[in-house]
């Protein structure tokens, strides 16, 4: 079973990062893009069969460790 979180800034929260990506796409001659967020991906490999205690698991996670829910929202999709 394989979990996919896809981690965001929420909105209000400026994203450094993403404005660097946007000026540096408009450097390029990209023009058009009106804003850009930054996120992170991570894959997991879990041993775990049951979708609702995998599901249960990872959120655990991201809650302790993988996202930073002050200032950051995460979505996990289970893939079995």
């Amino acid at each position: 079973m394989k979990a996919k979180v896809h981690i965001t800034l929420k909105s209000g929260v400026l994203d450094p990062q993403g404005k660097a990506v946007q000026h540096a796409l408009r450097g390029l001659g990209f023009e058009g893009v009106d804003d850009v967020r930054q996120g992170k991906y991570i894959e997991l490999d879990l041993a775990d069969i049951d979708k609702e205690r995998a599901t249960k698991s990872v959120d655990d996670m991201c809650k302790t460790l993988l996202a930073n829910t002050v200032i950051e929202n995460y979505v996990i999709e289970i893939v079995e």
